[in-house]
């Protein structure tokens, strides 16, 4: 099988059978199609071999000199279309006796301090859903991500069906088609979306999406990232603000305000605790306002 035909089927597998996010799909196909560009198109993939994949390692590491995360999730994305292939052509897997070890750098996410989320939500106070039902709507995307750590991808995804009658909850369809639900504590924000679905059930009825453009299609991941990093800049914020920093953040407040790791993975709906761990990192600011409580010192000073 040429190497196209056989990326080909592969990302219709990870779409349709293992239903991978779009942002994934996105990724497997720029990572192939890099590969694809070194190699010759007409590559039979069976004729790739172990020293072929060490080469392009090698290109990426020492002449490329690409970041490590991308070389890592490069090789990641070849080790699985190489295992597929091998399921579905019986061809020999270049990285069966290949026991690759690649360093992981371990980065603390970028969650905005609290100070930060206070601006954010205060310079968008005011401006709700209007009339039309799209206006003002970022200001309710803004505070869902905070609120429940969606991820921009499934915020775009909500229906008015996934938000319960009473706005308390919603169901958050997630990566590799793992379903959960998420709750919402403030009784005033549950009150807003009952009012967001009120407006979206008059116009487009049960099944419509929750987040929509000015055309009435659903909001797209894309246009969240440009409002947001324009509504952050004249909130006053210094850094680029992303939808996923509001994820990192809402986690990080969980942990901090005591919340158990337990159900900050439920939350955000990792399936392993290993990567809601990363988020037991302290803040600066939270160690010192501790360590200045605690004043250890202080308690052991003879009276």
């Amino acid at each position: 099988m040429e190497n196209r035909t056989a990326i080909e089927s592969f990302l219709r597998y990870c779409a349709v059978e293992r239903r991978l996010s779009e942002n994934t799909i996105q990724a497997y196909t720029c990572d192939l199609a890099d590969f694809e560009a070194w190699r010759a198109a007409s590559t039979l993939t069976g004729e790739i071999s172990t020293e072929t994949l060490k080469t392009y390692l090698d290109v990426m590491v020492a002449e490329r000199k690409l970041a490590p995360a991308t070389v890592r999730r490069r090789i990641a994305c070849l080790r699985a279309f190489f295992r597929r292939a091998a399921e579905m052509s019986e061809v020999p897997d270049p990285f069966s006796n290949w026991r690759l070890r690649l360093p992981k750098r371990k980065r603390l996410p970028r969650a905005l301090s609290r100070g930060e989320v206070v601006s954010l939500l205060t310079h968008t106070r005011g401006t709700h859903v209007g009339p039309d039902g799209v206006e003002g709507q970022l200001a309710t995307a803004i505070r869902l991500m905070v609120a429940t750590g969606v991820r921009v991808g499934e915020l775009c995804k909500l229906r008015v069906d996934d938000i319960s009658p009473d706005g308390a909850s919603l169901r958050v369809h997630g990566k590799g088609s793992r379903d959960r639900v998420a709750y919402i504590a403030d009784l005033a924000f549950r009150a807003e979306l009952q009012a967001l679905v009120a407006l979206r059930r008059r116009t487009d009825g049960t099944n419509g999406a929750l987040f929509i453009n000015r055309s009435g299609a659903r909001l797209k991941p894309q246009s969240i990232r440009t409002k947001l990093r324009h509504v952050a800049e004249a909130a006053g914020l210094a850094r680029r603000v992303t939808p996923h920093m509001l994820r990192h953040t809402a986690a990080t407040l969980l942990i901090e305000t005591g919340v158990d790791i337990r159900i900050v993975q439920r939350l955000l709906g990792h399936s392993s605790i290993a990567t809601t761990e990363i988020y037991t990192h302290v803040s600066d600011h939270t160690l010192r306002s501790t360590l200045e409580r605690a004043n250890i010192l202080q308690t052991l000073a003879i009276q």
